[in-house]
């Protein structure tokens, strides 16, 4: 088993910054991949960035330019850093572990993030 708790989001102004983290507890030996994801109100829960133990990166198109995954060496953290945000980044961001074996991953609990134009 693996828990996650997000921290980091809050209330900034279109333009802004915030960093986001994600501290993984358990057994995070089986983790494979790390990532974060967005759900807005009333919309489809969709991934933002993503990074294997490789350090492969994966982002969304909305995402690149503005957005940076990483994770400490410890692989127990996992970080978003988000620059120029804008109101339509509002959303929860949540962060999600996956394994390598097909459906078993776990998911944090979400942290609010809130762009006021």
């Amino acid at each position: 088993q693996v828990q996650l708790v997000e921290s980091g989001g809050g209330t900034v102004q279109s333009g802004g910054s915030l960093r986001l983290s994600c501290a993984a507890s358990g057994t995070v030996r089986v983790i494979s991949a790390m990532g974060w994801y967005r759900q807005a109100p009333g919309k489809e829960r969709e991934l933002v960035a993503s990074i294997t133990n490789l350090g492969i990166t994966s982002y969304a198109d909305f995402a690149k330019g503005r957005v940076m995954i990483s994770r400490d060496r410890s692989e127990r953290m996992l970080y978003l850093q988000m620059n120029n945000l804008k109101p339509d980044d509002t959303a929860v961001y949540l962060c999600n572990a996956k394994t390598l074996v097909e459906d078993v991953e776990w998911w944090g609990q979400g942290t609010q993030v809130t762009v006021s134009s």
